[in-house]
């Protein structure tokens, strides 16, 4: 069931409303009728066969939390009779405990997402159920946690809500259980207060724009380049990669919104995906602003584990480029997001053997260099293969100073094109580039504006002129839900 659909809205409506109004008389019920209202969500969108496929790896990881959690076993030994000695469960067994519930959750995730990849195309299951990569991640935090003493489930932890909480179960952000699990004894959980309600409306309607009227009228544009990236002039191309930084980012980020509001409806807040990233100085930087949860698991349970930066230079630079390449792998089975990782690994290699030096720099200077790196990366996160990429590149460094074509705002706001060229018939010749400028210009200004919608959330004050403008931008982003894409991200 996708976010931008008038069935979520109506979806959304129904869910809040009866578990608010349960909430009031027993919270217990209202919580397991929001589990159920989750499950019946992600059957809906995802199928059954998806829904039993992550049920398993759910109850996989039930029972490792279970035997990681609960109070030490005691055994009787063999042939001692009734005066057997007692044991404690050993090290050696919690760790093949948790090793064994990883490998089974890897393994889903390779079998389901990677075999066309390994096997070149001969063998390819077709489908992977919907989240498969954000559940299993988030399952490996959990594991972890449990293993490590992080997490402990008490009474009214539930690992259902947890692993389909349908404001998240698709794209994310991957919770922490820390992140999640105490939130569901306090006193706002399907409690909330009247300006919970409001920021929750508000991030809802924001991330409904960032998809519906700036991602997908991007989105246009890239495609349009990208169906003939030979033909494309040097600012044609480079309009082209920046339709994409720029729709990929309102696609994500707008999940993201609309996931927190749906989050913050419910007295639950989820942590924060997005800081502004596009504003950043270095790649560094960027990785702690862009999917802050993705790169705080990798950190976790990726780099910490593999030594981090414990064990000199040149370990630490291979660690570097290991996650990265793993980060890449993630978001898709491909050469090309596989040369993503590693370009955003060696960047980050190159910053650190840099070190302060680069700080000196103007931060102007700093900005672009970053901003460049982020677009010119994209370019292989979006290829359909790495020879699509260098075309792309070349029509941007070799493919001259003409002009862009003018197909390539085909798409872009078409009923809104065609009722300026109806109503204002002198301003026909000149709706492509207005309409363009509008989109990048709004566009560019949303990404580096200082307080982004997360910041606002937090100290949200409504007003009656931010309800007006809202409700106008909300209502055009609804009345555009024929034909909207589905959000990027889920098809990783």
């Amino acid at each position: 069931m996708s976010f931008q659909s008038f069935g979520f809205l109506a979806f959304l409506l129904v869910t809040v409303s009866v578990c608010l109004g349960l909430a009031r008389r027993d919270r217990r019920l209202a919580a397991k009728v929001l589990t159920l209202g989750c499950l019946a969500f992600y059957i809906i969108g995802g199928g059954w066969a998806a829904f039993l496929a992550l049920a398993a790896g759910l109850a996989v990881s039930a029972a490792a939390v279970r035997y990681l959690t609960a109070p030490d076993i005691r055994v009787r030994a063999e042939g001692d009779g009734p005066a057997a000695c007692a044991r404690p469960r050993t090290a050696s067994r919690r760790r093949r405990c948790v090793m064994l519930a990883a490998a089974w959750h890897v393994g889903v995730l390779a079998v389901f997402k990677y075999t066309g990849f390994v096997t070149g195309g001969r063998f390819s299951l077709g489908w992977v159920p919907l989240g498969l990569s954000f559940f299993t991640f988030q399952q490996l935090w959990l594991l972890k946690e449990a293993y490590g003493g992080g997490f402990c489930p008490g009474e009214g932890d539930s690992l259902i809500l947890y692993a389909f909480f349908f404001p998240s179960v698709a794209s994310g952000p991957i919770l922490k259980p820390q992140a999640f699990f105490p939130q569901l004894h306090g006193e706002r959980f399907l409690h909330p207060e009247g300006r919970d309600l409001a920021a929750g409306c508000y991030a809802i309607a924001w991330g409904m724009v960032k998809k519906v009227l700036l991602a997908d009228n991007l989105g246009a544009v890239a495609d349009n380049g990208w169906a003939r990236p030979d033909q494309l002039s040097a600012p044609a191309a480079w309009l082209v990669i920046l339709a994409y930084t720029l729709q990929l980012y309102f696609d994500f980020s707008g999940y993201c919104d609309v996931a927190a509001g749906c989050a913050r409806l419910l007295g639950l807040r989820l942590p924060v995906n997005f800081d502004s990233p596009y504003r950043s100085l270095s790649i560094g930087e960027f990785w702690k602003r862009w999917h802050i949860t993705l790169t705080s698991f990798l950190r976790e349970c990726l780099y910490f584990p593999l030594g981090g930066s414990r064990r000199g230079t040149a370990r630490t630079c291979l660690n570097i480029l290991a996650v990265f390449l793993v980060s890449g792998l993630w978001h898709g089975a491909g050469w090309t997001f596989l040369a993503w990782g590693g370009l955003h690994g060696l960047g980050q290699i190159v910053e650190r053997l840099w070190g302060k030096g680069r700080e000196r720099l103007p931060r102007l200077l700093r900005w672009c260099a970053t901003f460049a790196f982020v677009n010119l990366a994209w370019v292989f996160f979006r290829a359909p293969s790495l020879s699509g990429a260098v075309t792309l590149l070349q029509s941007a460094f070799l493919g001259g100073f003409r002009p862009p074509e003018k197909w390539l705002m085909e798409g872009v706001f078409p009923k809104e094109a065609a009722a300026v060229g109806v109503l204002l018939p002198a301003l026909a010749p000149w709706v492509d580039l207005l309409l363009g400028l509008a989109l990048f210009g709004g566009g560019m200004a949303a990404v580096l504006w200082p307080r982004n919608t997360a910041q606002r959330m937090e100290d949200f004050r409504p007003a009656p002129w931010r309800a007006a403008v809202l409700g106008l931008l909300t209502a055009w982003s609804v009345l555009s839900f024929t034909g909207v894409a589905t959000f990027i991200y889920s098809n990783f």
